[in-house]
């Protein structure tokens, strides 16, 4: 298990958060097979809360069964 990287969380993870600075995106998505150098795994609450500073955009990937969508 993996474990929020919010500071003081103890969750476990579920999502994981990048960033593309030179398109100002924060790009959130499943949490990754392995842990990435550069990312960040969240929980379910802090992946829900996460946003992005003013002239960027959160771009949000989920997997198709979270959406409804039945494989």
């Amino acid at each position: 298990m993996r474990r929020c990287s919010r500071t003081a969380c103890a969750a476990e993870a579920v999502a994981t958060l990048t960033f593309d600075y030179a398109d100002s995106m924060a790009v959130l998505g499943p949490l990754s097979l392995t842990p990435e150098p550069h990312g960040y795994d969240l929980c379910s609450r802090h992946a829900e809360r996460t946003s992005a500073p003013v002239g960027w955009q959160v771009v949000r990937h989920v997997w198709l069964g979270e959406v409804g969508f039945k494989a």
